[in-house]
């Protein structure tokens, strides 16, 4: 008897390549649509794959969730990582234009990301936090660590509500651009550099 074409590819899959495709497919439905509004066996139909199979790898849907918020928390953070000893005007810049193309490139993720917040799961919310928590401390050891901006940093509650603010900021543009693309790439990375230097320094 033949395999039929969906089942060799399955079977080529390793696991990690198994758990990668569904949280694509997941990223995907879960940009598209409330939390409560994407059902697990949509997924494993997408996928091509038992429900069975989809629970081994994340017991409930809450685990899915959160584990398609992780991967794009870690994403971000791996895109936008600072490299020591450079001013944090050209890391911004950098920065900016990194984390802009994966917003391009990776846009049901990041809306997916986003709607982690919405989410009424305390879970997934937590890993959503602390996302967010980590883009803040990456951001506040640039600050720190550059000779123009350290004196501002020094003044560690005020720089953290900026900084806080300015995520918000960010993330408020960058949902509004992949809606309405009205402005260019280096349009976005200039007027995100702005507010966040315009921010912090005097």
């Amino acid at each position: 008897m033949v395999a039929n074409p969906q089942e060799r590819t399955r079977r080529r899959l390793s696991t990690e390549e198994r758990k990668e495709q569904l949280l694509t497919v997941g990223a995907r439905l879960f940009a598209q649509s409330p939390y409560d509004d994407v059902w697990i066996e949509r997924v494993a139909e997408i996928a091509g794959v038992s429900r069975g199979l989809l629970y081994h790898y994340f017991p409930t849907k809450r685990d899915f969730f959160a584990a398609v918020v992780q991967r794009e928390s870690e994403r971000m953070l791996r895109l936008t990582t600072a490299e020591p000893g450079l001013p944090v005007r050209e890391q911004l810049g950098a920065g900016l234009d990194a984390f802009l193309g994966y917003v391009e490139g990776h846009a049901q993720g990041f809306r997916a990301f986003h709607r982690a917040e919405a989410a009424g799961d305390p879970t997934v919310r937590e890993v959503y936090r602390q996302g967010l928590a980590a883009q803040e401390r990456q951001i506040l050891a640039a600050l720190t660590a550059d000779p123009e901006t350290a004196p501002q940093a020094a003044e560690l509650p005020a720089v953290r509500l900026a900084v806080r603010g300015w995520l918000a900021f960010m993330v408020a543009v960058c949902l509004e651009w992949l809606d309405e693309p009205e402005l260019t790439r280096a349009q976005v990375r200039d007027l995100c550099a702005r507010a966040l230097l315009g921010a912090i320094l005097p």
